[in-house]
């Protein structure tokens, strides 16, 4: 089973432009969002899907200098991106992961990757209440093939596996339940504010390195409500 993951970034953002670049500890984000996705055991590739706009050129240069495979293409039709960044490589699954999640949890990742290679579904569904920013997606080639043909809602060409939750039934599902110890929906481990920003670098200077534990992040900030209080007004954007 070949598996490779696409993590989509751009510089834009309307509420923290060029966030995917900030420091983050002694490095920045991307450089925590690659090497937690390249500790996900089974994973092939690693790639990061940027768009055509000279805004994003940042992105691309970051690729080249830190000798990370990389794709530019549709700025809005993500789901183009996708389809067409995972073309060349020809992988059986492609893991979906958002570059405004620097501490995604490669050891849950690692355990998804793990199942869909026994079960061989379209799409794994992770079920239990977790923070926002640690799960990722994983769904077929197939599937998203199918769902590139057929989704032609603006939300389905924005969020790349939104219509395989719409119409659950065109998809087989195998499902995963995630650690009782990730529990702490309250919780926003995420980048898309400036009280998100100060939230991971608090949580980056605590550890001091990209590979803690996901696990570990959430006891820090459970011990710590002062931290976690940052960004806990913070409303989720809607889908439309």
């Amino acid at each position: 089973m070949k598996t490779i993951v696409i993590i989509q970034a751009r510089m834009g953002s309307s509420r923290l432009p060029g966030k995917v670049l900030k420091p983050l500890g002694n490095v920045d984000v991307l450089t925590y969002d690659i090497e937690r996705c390249r500790a996900i055991q089974g994973v092939d590739e690693v790639i990061i899907a940027t768009s055509h706009l000279q805004q994003d050129d940042a992105i691309a240069k970051w690729c080249e200098e830190h000798r990370v495979p990389y794709f530019r293409g549709s700025e809005d039709d993500v789901l183009d991106r996708y389809v067409q960044c995972a073309r060349a490589y020809e992988p059986d699954y492609i893991m979906r992961v958002t570059s405004d999640c620097p501490f995604v949890d490669y050891e849950m990742a690692s355990d998804i990757v793990a199942l869909m290679e026994k079960e061989r579904k379209d799409i794994v569904i992770v079920e239990g209440e977790l923070p926002r920013g640690l799960v990722v997606e994983l769904i077929s080639y197939d599937a998203l093939l199918h769902i590139h043909k057929v989704g032609n809602e603006g939300r389905h060409r924005e969020h790349v596996t939104y219509y395989a939750y719409e119409f659950p039934e065109q998809f087989e599902a195998v499902r995963y339940q995630a650690p009782s110890n990730r529990t702490a929906p309250e919780l926003r481990i995420t980048l898309d504010t400036e009280e998100d920003y100060e939230l991971i670098k608090a949580v980056a200077e605590h550890f001091q390195h990209p590979l803690v534990s996901s696990a570990d992040v959430i006891q820090y900030l459970n011990a710590n409500p002062e931290v976690a209080k940052l960004n806990a007004h913070i409303e989720q954007k809607p889908v439309i």
